[in-house]
C-alpha cells in the first residue's frame, strides 16, 4: 500500500474516485439519448477555458466548467434551432475551442505545452488540494442532478414527445443534462484528461448494457466499473510510469470486451430458462376435455 504514501496520489485517488462515480452517471443518459460523443465535444470546448485560466492567472478548472457549459448550453440551442446546418456550427464550436485554448496557453506566462499535455490526457501529479475541492464541489452537484432527478432524465432520454406531454420541461432537462456533461468533463479532465473523457462517460455504461436489462442495474453496475477502472488505472499508472488517462480508457475497453463476452452463455442461459419455464405452464380452459396422450404437447 506504498502508493497511498505520497500526496499527491491521496489528491489523485480521491479524484479518480469521484470521477469513477460521475462519469458514468452523467453517460448513461447521454447513451440512452444517443449522445455518446457529446462529452468529446464538450472536452474541445474546454480548452479555451482552460487557456483562459492561465492567461487571466485564475484556477483553470473553475474557468474551464465556466466555458465548458457555456458551450453546452449553444449546443443545446443548436440541436433545437440548428436543423441541417448544425453540424457546421458544431463542428466549428468545437475546433475553434481547442485552437482557442491552445493559443491562450502558450500567450500566457505561466502555461507551456507540459500544461497542456496534462490537461489533454490528465496528470497524477499535477492534482492540487485546490483542484480536489473543485472536484468535491463540482462532483456534488452532478450526483445530485443524476440520482435526485432521475426519473425525469430518464423519462426525458426516452422520448422527448411523451414526456412533455406529460408535462415534463423537456427544454429545461435537456439543457440541465447538457451543463451536467460539462461540469463532469471538467471534473475529470485533471485524472483521464480532456480528450479521453467522453470514453469513461460511454464505455463503462456501454459494458454494463451488455448483461444487465433494467435502467437502476446498468445505472449502479457502470458506476461500479467507473470506479473499478479510474483506481485500478491511477494506481498502474503510478508503479509504471504511463499516462492515467490512456491506462483508465483502455481497461474500460477490456471490461466492455469481457463483458461483451460473458454476455452470450448468459443470454442462451436465460433462453433456455425461459423455455424450461415456459413448457412447465399449462393453458386451463374451462370445460375442455383433456387431449389424448398420444397428440397432447
Amino acid at each position: 500500500m506504498e502508493f497511498l504514501d505520497p500526496p499527491f496520489m491521496q489528491r489523485a485517488l480521491l479524484a479518480a474516485v469521484l470521477v469513477g462515480v460521475i462519469a458514468p452517471a452523467v453517460g448513461i443518459y447521454l447513451v440512452q439519448r444517443r449522445q455518446a460523443l457529446m462529452g468529446d465535444g464538450i472536452g474541445h470546448i474546454a480548452m479555451t477555458g482552460v487557456g483562459l485560466g492561465f492567461l487571466l492567472s485564475t484556477s483553470p478548472v473553475w474557468m474551464a466548467t465556466a466555458v465548458a457549459v457555456a458551450g453546452a448550453v449553444v449546443m443545446e440551442l443548436i440541436r433545437w434551432y440548428g436543423r441541417t446546418r448544425g453540424d457546421i456550427a458544431l463542428a466549428m464550436l468545437f475546433y475553434g475551442g481547442m485552437a482557442g485554448g491552445v493559443l491562450l496557453i502558450n500567450l500566457s506566462d505561466t502555461g507551456s505545452n507540459a500544461n497542456l499535455t496534462s490537461y489533454l490526457f490528465g496528470s497524477l501529479a499535477t492534482v492540487s488540494s485546490e483542484d480536489v475541492t473543485a472536484i468535491s464541489l463540482l462532483a456534488a452537484f452532478v450526483l445530485l442532478v443524476t440520482v435526485g432527478l432521475r426519473r425525469q432524465l430518464f423519462a426525458v432520454s426516452q422520448d422527448e414527445e411523451f414526456a412533455r406531454v406529460t408535462g415534463l420541461p423537456v427544454r429545461m432537462l435537456n439543457l440541465l443534462v447538457a451543463v451536467t456533461a460539462a461540469v463532469t468533463v471538467t471534473v475529470a479532465m485533471r485524472v483521464v484528461g480532456l480528450l479521453l473523457v467522453s470514453a469513461l462517460m460511454v464505455v463503462p455504461v456501454a459494458a454494463a448494457q451488455q448483461i444487465t436489462r433494467s435502467f437502476k442495474v446498468t445505472f449502479v453496475l457502470s458506476v461500479l466499473i467507473g470506479v473499478g477502472v479510474t483506481l485500478s488505472g491511477t494506481i498502474t499508472s503510478y508503479y509504471q510510469d504511463v499516462p492515467p488517462g490512456a491506462t483508465i480508457v483502455l481497461l474500460a475497453i477490456g471490461v466492455f470486451v469481457a463483458l461483451t463476452l460473458l454476455a452470450a452463455p448468459l443470454a442462451r442461459r436465460r433462453a433456455r430458462r425461459g423455455a424450461t419455464e415456459a413448457q412447465g405452464c399449462t393453458l386451463e380452459v374451462p370445460g375442455a376435455r383433456p387431449a389424448p396422450d398420444d397428440v397432447r404437447v
